[in-house]
């Protein structure tokens, strides 16, 4: 059978064998037949909280958080009818600042503002990266569990009005992404990303997909979010041709939680038992931009694979590792999976994205990975990493050497499924 896997921004086809082979992706939900509509609605009657109108006061500072370039958020569709929205309410320009959820990934150009908002709303409001290497740039609400300050951008904080903007997805250590996590890690200090982040919260069994509440992780984002004051939720909902399911306002925790049900059930698929070799994506362009962010996949993919299995991983990269950034470093130190995982439980060893590379090191402890990228196989090498130039014959030899009960299991999405055994 072929199979149109996510790619860049196109798909990569692959032939794998009919009788042993099993696809696996979220059920398909139809696009909104009216987007912009379905948000006016939205906004008109949130869930758990009173409609946008109610609050807003005369010359009251508004913040909107918008996702940055990594994730799919329709922001040159979201932003704009928000916008608009808040113009047919009164709200002059000057009273909007859009801040840009950029967590501890580097700042967007103008060109991709303009691409991600369009440059009607570049040109027209103030738009700011959010600055996670900046003290002054942030406020301190309290602290994290470690005592590590819990910083989170000023403009956030300071807002009286704060509109957080995403979209919800499975997410691989916080269970869902949107909802609080457009605050924190969103809009957080590296310093209090990294407490979040740090080794022995990723390490938590519970630290997975479709888990927040009794995830120690997202527990203490949301309890730091909630810090910031009240917030109004708009996030939305994808299919795989990234048009808008369902919008989810009002209440952060309780819009979020509505929408990440709707994404569950979509989402969730039971596998009967594991697989000898999982081929996976990181649901293409945007999210496969770097291998920083196909470790997203990878684990998507190891959730179904029996131990000593082969995870095959196709994820463009355009951006390299990304190189000499500090997964780049972390990992081109270590002389192996294993030891990065020792770097990590020296106390006091701390790094800047140290969560991908435990996440990978935990992966590579227990399954054969393997990378079909635009990266070049001597960058792999360094990341600890193997190429498989041709994916349909890596599993042809795979499943050879196995025998005639060996199966393979591909999610084209990657990880916008949440595989899971029973």
């Amino acid at each position: 059978m072929k199979v149109s896997l996510a790619y860049g921004q196109g798909t990569l086809d692959v032939d794998f064998p009919d009788d042993r082979t099993v696809v696996i992706q979220p059920a398909h939900r139809s696009g909104l037949p009216d987007e912009a509509a379905a948000l006016e609605q939205a906004v008109g009657n949130p869930i758990g909280a009173p409609p946008l109108r109610d609050w807003l006061t005369p010359r009251a500072r508004i913040c909107i958080l918008f996702t940055d370039i990594t994730r799919a958020t329709p922001n040159h569709r979201l932003i704009p009818w928000l916008l608009a929205h808040l113009e047919s309410l009164g709200v002059q320009d000057d009273q909007i600042t859009l801040l840009n959820q950029l967590g501890t990934h580097r700042p967007n150009t103008i060109a991709e503002l303009e691409t991600m908002l369009t440059p009607a709303v570049v040109a027209r409001y103030r738009v700011l990266n959010h600055e996670p290497d900046n003290h002054h740039a942030c406020v301190a609400l309290g602290t994290t569990r470690t005592g590590t300050p819990a910083l989170i951008n000023r403009h956030c904080v300071e807002a009286d009005v704060r509109i957080v903007t995403g979209f919800i997805e499975p997410h691989f250590f916080a269970g869902f992404s949107g909802g609080p996590k457009g605050i924190m890690p969103g809009v957080a200090h590296l310093e209090t990303v990294m407490s979040n982040h740090g080794a022995a919260h990723i390490g938590d069994p519970r630290a997975t997909f479709g888990i927040c509440e009794g995830n120690p992780l997202w527990e203490e984002l949301r309890d730091i979010a909630l810090r910031a004051g009240p917030s109004f939720l708009l996030n939305v909902t994808l299919n795989d041709q990234r048009h808008i399911t369902g919008v989810f306002a009002g209440d952060l925790l309780q819009a979020h939680r509505a929408g990440r049900e709707f994404v569950r059930s979509a989402a969730m698929q039971k596998v009967d038992q594991p697989f000898d070799i999982v081929v996976t994506t990181n649901s293409g362009y945007p999210l496969d931009q770097n291998l920083y962010q196909g470790v997203k996949g990878m684990s998507a993919g190891a959730r179904i694979l029996r131990q000593g299995g082969l995870l095959i991983l196709a994820a463009e990269c355009r951006e390299g590792v990304p190189a000499r950034s500090p997964l780049d470093q972390l990992l081109r130190e270590a002389g192996s999976p294993e030891e990065i995982l020792g770097l990590l439980a020296t106390p006091g060893f701390v790094r800047p994205e140290q969560w991908q590379a435990q996440i990978q090191a935990l992966i590579q402890g227990r399954a054969r990975v393997r990378v079909h990228s635009s990266i070049p196989a001597d960058i792999l090498k360094c990341a600890h990493l193997e190429a498989c130039d041709d994916i349909a014959a890596t599993v042809r030899d795979e499943l050879t050497r196995l025998g005639p009960e060996a199966r393979v299991a591909v999610l084209p999405q990657g990880p916008l499924t949440i595989p899971y055994l029973p």
